[in-house]
């Protein structure tokens, strides 16, 4: 790459005193040396299968990079909607090895991007274009995903709905927590079992995500006996936005009703809440008793009404619970609802054995 004018015309000034004083030869290894670096680029060795984007489903990606200087570093792309940086859970960067090859997982896209950059680099985390070759972008290339046959995400049918069958990480409760799609299925009565199973200190959890958005409407869930949970066993019952969760200049779309005490024994068994959670007004602790359950929200403009009653409906008994959010209550757009059983490893008690939850039907109505 050449340098600056200034710097080059400088450098002649050199070669011409370095001709009068010693050899040529010396003095044109000094302009070489000054003037020429060589040329960065980005070649990828593998590519994921194109895919319409989303957290649930993820593969490797892989390359070579030529001219990379110490402390230079590798930044991975994927388009869905947008273009988004692959957080692998808060961790964007990749390093480059000793043989100039590099290799992470990523979450499929139609796209995939790498870039090169320097070590103050700062990637947005959503974006409707990929950043530009400048500054901190050393360089940039770009592939499409690969053509494939197989079948790229799990689905089953539970009450009438597809649901897709997480098999990617995510941080949901600020860790990160990895998935199994073996821990989630239905029985010959139709309803959905999901699971944490696995090795103490290696549990892998379950999530299904309805395969379309619903939007405002009533969302009702009938839940077997959830009071013998241990601590560190949370399920969670939500809407979400696919890559707005992760972004800070995005509605996430959110709101939960969430089984567990994070860890910690002492704490009450049940939330609802809605982002911001630093709000104290946007959590509503609650206990659940023993026994079968029916967990409903109802969201309409403005406002989420969310109850938890005994017994299931048409014959369910007595009100459990009941909070109202009519401050910052979500707008429908691009989020789908989401069914999640996890482990929570940041508790003062950790899981020590693994779990299982039955949600005998869940019912929409506009």
């Amino acid at each position: 790459m050449k340098a600056s004018s200034e710097i080059c015309q400088f450098v002649r000034r050199l070669v011409y005193e370095a001709v009068r004083r010693t050899t040529l030869l010396v003095a044109v290894g000094l302009a070489h040396a000054a003037c020429y670096s060589p040329h960065s680029a980005i070649t990828f060795t593998k590519v994921p299968p194109a895919d319409k984007g989303g957290p649930d489903v993820m593969d490797t990606i892989s390359g070579r990079v030529t001219g990379a200087k110490p402390g230079q570093r590798i930044v991975v792309f994927s388009r869905g909607d947008v273009w988004w940086v692959e957080p692998r859970l808060g961790r964007v960067f990749t390093e480059i090895r000793a043989d100039s090859t590099w290799e992470t997982r990523t979450h499929l896209g139609t796209e995939y991007a790498a870039a090169l950059v320097e070590k103050g680099y700062q990637p947005p985390i959503t974006n409707e274009a990929l950043p530009k070759q400048g500054g901190d972008v050393v360089t940039i290339a770009v592939v499409p995903g690969a053509s494939s046959s197989e079948t790229l995400h799990r689905t089953i049918q539970f009450s009438g709905y597809d649901w897709t069958v997480r098999a990617a990480p995510s941080d949901r409760g600020g860790n990160n927590n990895e998935y199994d799609p073996s821990n989630a299925w239905t029985d010959s009565g139709g309803a959905l079992h999901l699971r944490i199973a696995g090795p103490p200190g290696k549990w892998t959890g379950a999530q299904v995500i309805l395969t379309r958005s619903l939007g405002y409407g009533t969302y009702r869930l009938v839940v077997r006996d959830l009071s013998n949970l241990e601590p560190a066993a949370v399920l969670a019952m939500y809407t979400l936005s696919d890559v707005g969760a992760a972004s800070a200049n995005r509605n996430p779309r959110e709101w939960d009703i969430e089984v567990g005490r994070w860890g910690d024994p002492s704490s009450k068994n049940a939330r609802y809440a809605m982002p911001p959670f630093s709000v104290g007004q946007n959590t509503a602790w609650f206990t659940v008793p023993s026994g079968t359950l029916t967990y409903e929200v109802r969201w309409e403009p403005g406002k989420v009404k969310l109850t938890t009653t005994r017994g299931k409906p048409p014959t369910g008994g007595d009100r459990v619970s009941e909070h109202v959010f009519d401050s910052g209550a979500p707008v429908p757009g691009d989020e789908k609802f989401r069914i999640n059983f996890y482990d929570f490893q940041r508790g003062p008690q950790l899981l020590k054995q693994g779990a299982e939850v039955v949600i005998e039907r869940f019912e929409y109505l506009p």
